[in-house]
């Protein structure tokens, strides 16, 4: 048994979860989300929480019973509260706009860069800071990372896109011997 798999997974007020043998869906006030079940797991909704369980006693059975456990966690968490990354834009000259559902960057490049957004993510800019959210965590995370590759930090100056809070380590620049 996975440890992670065996802790029951706490359903809070204002979402509802409900199990079948391939699907667990919940539906809450950020939106309605599911996930499908890998072979040899089962789940199921008892008393305010759901219950993962593992048929199969081996090393792969194991990890994907840890898997589905985190994946419906954080599948409740989501439709409850939702998930927010935050970007940070440094360099001269670099700024954001949200037109609709483009996300429009000045990044140094000869033309702007144009992102669509996909359904479900929330995109938003105030002043140097692009905001990321969404109830799907893996999808909020994916569309951050995608952002961020635009332009990535550079170790000399420091300037491109970053998570908030994220530390560039800076490289000395050339020196005159």
């Amino acid at each position: 048994m996975s440890r992670i798999g065996k802790k029951p997974v706490a359903i809070p007020s204002g979402v509802t979860v409900k199990a079948s043998d391939t699907t667990v869906s919940a539906k809450g006030p950020k939106g309605e989300l599911s996930v499908m079940l890998l072979p040899s797991i089962k789940a199921d909704v008892k008393e305010g929480s759901v219950l993962v369980t593992c048929t199969e006693d081996t090393s792969t059975g194991r990890s994907r019973h840890g898997l589905v456990r985190s994946l419906i966690a954080n599948m409740v968490t989501g439709v409850d509260k939702g998930y927010v990354i935050e970007l940070e834009l440094q360099g001269v000259g670099f700024r954001a706009a949200v037109q609709g559902t483009k996300l429009t960057m000045n990044l140094g490049y000869s033309s702007p860069v144009v992102f669509e957004t996909p359904k479900g993510i929330t995109v938003a800019v105030k002043e140097s800071v692009v905001t990321v959210s969404g109830s799907d965590k893996q999808m909020v995370g994916d569309v951050a990372a995608r952002i961020r590759s635009f332009y990535p930090p550079e170790p000399y100056k420091g300037k491109g896109v970053r998570y908030k809070g994220e530390h560039v380590r800076r490289k000395a620049g050339k020196t005159v011997a």
